[in-house]
């Protein structure tokens, strides 16, 4: 007996979408991306692609090819900027010949993986589309126009979706991303993610990230938490105020510090948290940021699109497209709700206003983190396996 093949309309070229769509692709099944933007692109800096989310980049062919170009992360250290105290240490993996780790790439690195990948499958990637919305099984464009009809559509267009009834509440606090040259001192290391906090009003990190391909220098992303609503005043206070304040705050990371020479290197990442509690519609299903968002706290944004991508392949290869948006639902529904959960609870600790949060984290917390087996739940819940993304429910 043949295998069914569906058709699968996929709005956005980003990670999800271009994961999706390789997956149903190997699986014999016809997917077609529609991307609004001229020529599909990647938005925003460095990102840590967790052990689950790295099982499913091999699936799709382009591990190899990014563990060439990213750096193996072993080790998240963060400090008390005013007292040196840790505050935050989480090892993926402490044996001598570790084999679980995360892995710190550029953003456009995968996004180059991911979309050679779909271009060398004969994806129909459909570019300069942007999507209004959708009647039954088509799309609507901006232009007037509409798709083709497929047998099921998905949202993967990200946390501007036009298509997604999510209710997002805004997180007070964002960050400033950019992507400098990597420096070698003995105040950094290539495996580790470092981090300084001054209460929770200000997190600074610096995190080794690759490179955008095997002629490039190696990267480094630093990121800077910001009030969302300061942006504008932090751009016209000037440069010189934030290296000053950066560098009191982190004298060691002056040489990546030094780089930033226009307000502009910096990208403006906002925030903001909620979750479909039914990411279906009849045959239209979301995914990625159109499905939940968070803040990146828990390093888990890319894992989560390449797991909502994976568990929606596997549920239409199995259960087709009338139920596909409801198993896909049930097999994400406690690990995206645990994660999500995480993410609200811990946020506050490293970015906001209080001044109790962040002394119950530097005194409490962190050393309650210490006791077994404590440790061995931070490492899994930064793995991403804190609940079994895998297992068929």
């Amino acid at each position: 007996m043949s295998k069914d093949i569906y058709s699968v309309g996929i709005a956005g070229a980003g990670i999800g979408g271009l994961t999706l769509a390789i997956l149903l692709k190997q699986r014999g099944h016809a997917p077609e991306i529609f991307e609004q933007f001229e020529r599909p692109r990647p938005v925003g800096s460095g990102l840590v692609i967790q052990p689950v989310g790295q099982t499913v980049l091999a699936e799709l062919g382009v591990a190899e090819k990014l563990l060439e170009l990213g750096s193996p992360i072993h080790r998240m250290l963060g400090r008390n900027a005013a007292t040196g105290r840790r505050v935050l240490d989480v090892w993926y993996d402490r044996s001598e010949t570790p084999r679980e780790f995360g892995l710190a790439v550029q953003r456009p690195a995968v996004f180059e993986a991911l979309y050679d990948r779909a271009v060398e499958l004969g994806i129909p990637i459909h570019s300069s589309h942007p999507i209004a919305g959708c009647d039954g099984q088509r799309f609507l464009f901006e232009t007037g126009q509409s798709s083709d009809q497929f047998d099921l559509l998905v949202d993967a267009s990200g946390a501007r979706s036009n298509l997604s009834p999510l209710t997002q509440k805004l997180l007070p606090f964002g960050a400033l991303w950019a992507t400098v040259d990597w420096v070698e001192t003995d105040a950094f290391r290539t495996d580790m993610l470092s981090q300084r906090y001054l209460s929770a009003r200000h997190m600074f990190g610096v995190m080794p990230s690759g490179k955008t391909n095997s002629n490039a220098t190696q990267t480094a992303t630093i990121f800077w938490s910001l009030p969302q609503d300061r942006y504008d005043h932090w751009k016209k206070a000037g440069l010189d105020i934030w290296q000053q304040e950066a560098k009191q705050l982190w004298p060691e990371a002056a040489p990546f510090i030094d780089q930033i020479t226009s307000a502009d290197q910096f990208t403006m990442a906002r925030y903001s948290h909620g979750t479909l509690r039914r990411p279906w519609e009849g045959r239209l299903v979301f995914i990625g940021d159109s499905a939940h968002r968070a803040s990146p706290q828990l390093g888990q944004g890319a894992n989560m699109a390449l797991l909502d991508a994976y568990a929606l392949a596997q549920a239409l290869d199995t259960h087709g497209p009338d139920k596909a948006g409801p198993v896909y639902a049930l097999r994400r529904k406690w690990h995206v709700r645990c994660y999500q959960w995480f993410s609200w609870a811990f946020t506050p600790m490293y970015q906001s206003r209080s001044r109790v949060l962040p002394w119950l984290r530097d005194y409490v917390f962190f050393p309650a983190g210490l006791i077994p087996p404590v440790p061995r739940i931070l490492t899994a819940l930064v793995k991403g396996t804190m609940i079994d993304p895998f297992k068929k429910r």
